[in-house]
């Protein structure tokens, strides 16, 4: 598989991302007031708004902070955080002082488009950098510094890339471990 498939081949699974209202609410009288909204304190300490369109949960805090998870796409990030904020705003909550979204973490999945030798790979990528313990789970983690992300690599040659702030921080992992890979002579 070429280089060009390989990056083709990435797809982001969730992307995390924060913001915030700059005052505490009252996330109780939200739930009342919120179709849809859930609030189990005893469970978890936020209040869990979902979107449809786009699919995303929104945890809303009592300090005012905001975590959208779920999200395929930054832009989808900002369209759901964009529908939390107008709600917000119908109820007469002052949304003027919101953040700007701040992402946090883009997992996203690629194929290297052939099967991995793992043993190999964890000697190779050099142990410091590695955690492989095939009993407990069946992915080898390789932590690299540049871009600062974790790749977990499995034996069908699938790889999941956590971590990344930037999707390109992801297509630069996918070379890395590519590069890394290929020079090590591992690479079908």
């Amino acid at each position: 598989m070429s280089q060009e498939a390989r990056l083709n081949s990435l797809e982001i699974q969730n992307v995390v991302a924060s913001s915030a209202v700059g005052q505490e609410l009252d996330l109780e009288s939200l739930s009342n007031d919120v179709d849809g909204a859930e609030f189990n304190p005893d469970n978890f300490p936020g209040l869990v708004y979902r979107t449809q369109d786009p699919r995303a949960a929104n945890l809303i805090f009592r300090s005012g902070k905001i975590v959208c998870t779920g999200a395929s796409s930054v832009d989808e990030v900002n369209r759901a955080l964009e529908q939390v904020f107008d709600e917000l705003g119908s109820l007469g909550i002052p949304i003027d002082d919101r953040e700007e979204a701040t992402v946090q973490n883009i997992v996203s999945s690629a194929d290297l488009g052939t099967n991995l030798n793992l043993n190999a790979l964890a000697i190779g990528l050099g142990l410091e950098n590695v955690e492989y313990e095939p009993e407990q789970f069946p992915g080898l983690v390789y932590r690299i510094d540049e871009p600062k992300v974790v790749v977990l690599l499995f034996g069908s040659g699938k790889i999941v890339i956590t971590g990344a702030k930037k999707v390109d921080y992801a297509r630069e992992a996918i070379q890395v471990v590519s590069d890394k890979i290929e020079s090590l002579g591992l690479l079908g």
